[in-house]
């Protein structure tokens, strides 16, 4: 039973990082539309800044985190300028997917050409050990403790941003009809960079939790966290922020049980076979909502 706890434990961390990579995605396509499927790159990228900032520099790990979720912004926010804004309205969702796989193959690239292909070893950004309990037998390490932690802070900050205040409200009119929104004068433009920004801000955090917890670094560390997350997105209901948090939660628990007790080489496929029954079954979503088009 206590080795059962310790597995669901690290499904409930591994699951808060598919969680907060995948409000990210969440949140983009909720407002904007589209799926920005570079978002698993952004995530490579912050752990890079961070690596460099701490392991190379020696600065304080804060210092790391606050630079990787500066740059990850910038980035963010100058890819959609960029790639994705002149797509916005774009009858094939082909040329968005197109454009976002040219992304993240630019963004592998150059973090191959600046940082080389081999693996670095990543110093975690949280120091504290964890707490011990059950006389010794169940181990909560302080990184699963602390990646739980933030990763719940982050979802009632995330709903007390869109509910309360200006320009949450703005992103929820923005989501419902974006041409009603620009009638009633929020400024579209600002309102999707502002989402950006907050995803790929979330990815940089998500960036240090996941290297922390798995501590090894190469140009593709983001790539195989990005499709998962983006598989808890649609299993919660993509759009929906309290989904995106449920399905990544599910996802965690689901893929690390699966590699315990079934095989670890069949639990990615075991995660992948979920997208593919949650989209027969339910398309929408745990929380997602039926949209019904007019025409």
């Amino acid at each position: 039973m206590l080795s059962f706890l310790n597995y669901f434990v690290s499904g409930l961390s591994l699951g808060s990082i598919y969680a907060i990579i995948a409000l990210g995605y969440t949140m983009v396509y909720g407002i904007a539309k589209m799926l920005n499927f570079a978002h698993g790159d952004f995530i490579m990228i912050g752990c890079y800044m961070i690596f460099t900032i701490v392991s190379t520099m020696g600065l304080p790990p804060v210092a790391g985190i606050i630079v990787a979720v500066i740059v990850c912004t910038i980035l963010g926010v100058t890819t959609e300028k960029v790639a994705y804004k002149p797509l916005r309205g774009a009858s094939s969702p082909l040329a968005v997917l197109i454009t976002a796989i040219g992304v993240s193959y630019l963004l592998e690239n150059a973090a191959l050409l600046i940082f080389g292909a081999d693996t670095k070893s990543f110093t975690s950004v949280i120091s504290w050990s964890g707490i011990t309990l059950a006389g010794g037998q169940l181990k909560i390490q302080g990184v699963t403790i602390v990646t739980i932690a933030v990763s719940l802070l982050i979802l009632v900050f995330l709903q007390l941003f869109v509910h309360k205040t200006r320009e949450g409200q703005a992103m929820l009119a923005v989501s419902q009809d974006r041409g009603a929104a620009t009638l009633m004068g929020i400024n579209v433009n600002k309102t999707i960079s502002i989402t950006f920004a907050i995803g790929s801000a979330l990815a940089a955090i998500a960036g240090a939790l996941l290297c922390s917890a798995y501590p090894s670094l190469t140009p593709y560390t983001g790539a195989m966290p990005g499709i998962k997350a983006f598989v808890a997105a649609v299993l919660g209901g993509i759009g929906s922020i309290p989904g995106a948090m449920i399905g990544g939660l599910v996802l965690g628990i689901i893929e690390i049980l699966s590699r315990t007790y079934i095989s670890s080489q069949l639990s990615d496929a075991i995660v992948f076979s979920i997208l593919i029954i949650v989209l027969l079954v339910k398309p929408t979503g745990i929380l997602g909502k039926n949209i019904q088009e007019k025409v």
